[in-house]
Order: structure tokens, then sequence, then C-alpha cells
């Protein structure tokens, strides 16, 4: 089932600005956060003694470049807060959202390459080197059919994850009649109260709160 939500319940349930959640999941890696220490070391630094080359921090040049120097020396905490709000904007140009109450109608997996680099092989040559690793597909549906397909990293906890399990999460799409799904959402399986999906999108408690009043209104 889709239920169309208004403009309000979309914003409240898929927030512009990043959560909590969505900071920690966009902090990144060890290789990451390095990349963005170096980039506010470097920048903050270059700024700061551009701030000094134009007749000191009291000018409007060097005030400047002041700010400037504050703003880059901070990217490494600002960098997930920017991410988080981009891939929240992937979901949030959709005109259309809807709450979906589906279930699991089948599930496979498949092998997806994670990362690809350059490695020198044992002749001295480079090559490609990747690496792989195991994802998790639910094809969802409801009374009406097939929906989409819901992927993300398989991992332990969804080892339990059965065909006929129900599950609730957000539809985006750019027709009005949801014709095709354009994309979905994080979604929470509430016989396991197991939470699924590649990035936390949505204000989890929220929906939460959401599925359990439609659930009662529909008995």
């Amino acid at each position: 089932m889709l239920i169309p939500l208004s403009g309000a319940e979309r914003d409240q349930l898929l927030p512009r600005v990043a959560t909590g959640p969505q900071f920690t999941a966009c902090w990144g890696g060890p290789q990451v956060l390095l990349q963005r220490v170096m980039i506010s070391v470097v920048g903050g630094v270059i700024s700061l003694i551009l701030g000094q080359t134009f007749l000191g921090f009291a000018s409007p040049w060097g005030a400047f470049w002041l700010v400037t120097g504050i703003v880059l020396g901070l990217t490494w905490l600002w960098g997930p807060v920017l991410v988080a709000a981009q891939r929240n904007g992937r979901l949030r140009r959709f005109p259309h959202t809807a709450l979906v109450l589906a279930q699991v109608g089948g599930l496979f997996t498949e092998e997806r390459v994670a990362e690809r680099r350059e490695d020198v092989n044992a002749t001295g040559r480079l090559e490609l080197v990747e690496s792989k690793r195991r994802w998790l597909n639910l094809e969802l549906a409801d009374e009406d059919g097939f929906l989409g397909i819901l992927a993300f990293p398989l991992e332990q906890k969804h080892q339990g994850i059965r065909r006929g399990d129900a599950v609730c999460c957000l539809a985006m799409a750019n027709r009005r009649d949801f014709s095709p799904v354009a994309a979905f959402s994080d979604a929470w399986l509430p016989q396991q109260n197991l939470w699924v999906g590649r990035y936390p999108y949505l204000r989890r408690d929220l929906l939460v709160n959401l599925y359990r009043r439609q659930a009662a209104a529909w008995g």
C-alpha cells in the first residue's frame, strides 16, 4: 500500500539538514578523515598567511582571509554535514512521496564492486584490483503487485529476514501515481524491529509512530 504524504510530512520524516545518525554515517573511515584534516590544515594555514599579507586582519581582505581560514580549518567538522545534506537532497528532489506498507515478496543476494584501486602485481605491472561486497536485495510488493527493489550491504543481522515480512519505508517518484517508484528510503521491518538500508535517510522514531498509527487505523 502506498499512502501519499504532504510536503510537510515529508519534511518531518526526511530532514533537509543532517541528523545525528546521518552525521555518523557520513563521517567516513580513517582515510576520509585524514583527507579532511589535511584540507583543514593546509587550507587554514594558507588562508591565515594570505590574511597577514593583506595588511593584517584589520583590513577588508585580511578579514576575508581570516574568515576563510576558519571555515577551511573546520572542514573536518562540517564536511560530514555537507555530505549528509547532499544525500538527503537525492530523495528530497522527487516531487511525490508516499508511505510504503508492503511485504518482502522475494529476496536474493549479489556481489557488487565496493572499491577499485590500482596495485602492483608480482611482475611489477600495475593492475586494477576490485574488492567486492555481498548485497541483499528485497523485492517489495503490496496487494497491487511489485513495487521495486530495496538493496543494501548484507550483514549478519539480516540473516533472519524472510519472505512475507512486513516492510515500512518511504517511496519517491516523479509521477503522482508512483509508476514507477524512483527510489526508496531506508526501511523498518516491524516484526523484527530491524532497520535496513544503505543510509539512515529518515527520522526513524517518527516513521515508527506513523506506521503504528496507520496500523491501528486499519485494525
